[in-house]
């Protein structure tokens, strides 16, 4: 895992548009999947409360203005393709979705702390995951109508990818189907998306909350993290029981 991780990514590109990006990616092995369950259904009641006491409307919370802005400069409208942070404190006014446990606990630490986290199935990956700025060529699976479709991102759009084609469109707004988490993973990657004024101090605190979790679904779970930040002297950790 720690391989593919020291292969992933940033294009400069990416850190022109916004030089105080991070990105930290967690990979995960050993994980035992399953369905939501009792602790998983309590971790997202939590994150439903903790959002239900937010003092402002969602669009004003730093980090997601942050965020706003960003969408903006690479010409997306952040008021019809909303962030997956945004997009999730907004439903947890109603109540979180139940996906499985794996899905819940990563949205449940992206309501918390109010950023951006993605989760992906590492063994449907061909190649180390990227972030680049498209150009229009690459392909996203999707559905679209019911049906099972292809995209492509806009020119210059902000995009994950793998060597085959994008896994999150526009930055971290929607995820595609090929690498997307079932209850049959075990083993996974985890990209949690930063801008100032979040603090690398707050994401590592954020990571280490989110690893936690993750070590209590299985017996025999490991864990393998690097911090990818314009400097471009990413830091990187090893393994972890």
């Amino acid at each position: 895992m720690q391989e593919v991780l020291d292969r992933a990514r940033v294009e400069d590109a990416v850190f022109a548009l916004r030089p105080d990006y991070r990105a930290l990616l967690i990979a995960v092995d050993g994980l035992v999947p399953g369905p939501s369950d009792e602790t998983s259904d309590t971790l997202l009641r939590a994150a439903e409360a903790s959002a239900r006491l937010t003092d402002r409307p969602v669009e004003e919370l730093p980090h997601i203005a942050s965020w706003r802005e960003a969408y903006r400069a690479f010409g997306a409208k952040p008021q019809r393709t909303r962030n997956s942070a945004e997009a999730l404190l907004r439903r947890a006014q109603d109540g979180l979705p139940r996906v499985n446990r794996l899905t819940d606990v990563y949205n449940a630490i992206s309501v918390l702390h109010q950023i951006p986290v993605g989760g992906e199935d590492l063994s449907r990956y061909v190649g180390a995951p990227r972030l680049i700025r498209a150009d229009g060529s690459e392909a996203f699976d999707t559905v679209a109508g019911g049906e099972d479709a292809t995209e492509h991102p806009a020119a210059g759009e902000v995009v994950w990818c793998d060597d085959i084609g994008v896994t999150c469109r526009r930055w971290n707004w929607r995820q595609g189907r090929r690498t997307q988490l079932t209850e049959a993973t075990t083993t996974a990657l985890f990209i949690l998306d930063v801008l100032d004024p979040l603090t690398d101090e707050h994401l590592i605190t954020v990571a280490d909350e989110l690893i936690e979790h993750l070590l209590r679904l299985g017996p025999d779970v490991q864990v393998a993290k690097r911090l990818i930040a314009s400097s471009s002297t990413a830091a990187a950790a090893g393994p972890e029981d």
